[in-house]
């Protein structure tokens, strides 16, 4: 099989530290990567979780409500909705919300 180059950017410092984990390990940096990119491809997915450890980014706080939202009008049977029909229920809230002003 052909072998080919690959580029990757990463911090210097990661760099560093995963250099000398991979010489710990008896291997390089490259016989590393390939060993991951091997993984990833034999089990078509990435061979490790990845999650976040920080509090949900701002936008998913909205797509939840959309969410919640969206599950609430399902079990209300109005899901479908035109978006005339929507443009004219956020008309009203909004008169409303003038009016309560």
């Amino acid at each position: 099989m052909a072998q080919v180059s690959m580029t990757v950017r990463m911090d210097s410092n990661i760099k560093a530290a995963f250099d000398a984990l991979c010489a710990e390990f008896g291997m390089s940096a490259n016989a590393a990567m390939n060993i991951f990119a091997n993984a990833v491809v034999r089990q078509r997915r990435i061979p490790f979780e990845i999650k976040a450890t920080s509090e949900p980014l701002p936008y998913t706080k909205g797509l939840d409500a959309f969410y919640a939202l969206r599950a609430e009008a399902e079990t209300n049977g109005i899901q479908d909705m035109t978006l005339g029909e929507i443009n004219e229920e956020i008309r009203k809230a909004r008169e409303e919300n003038k009016k309560e002003k």
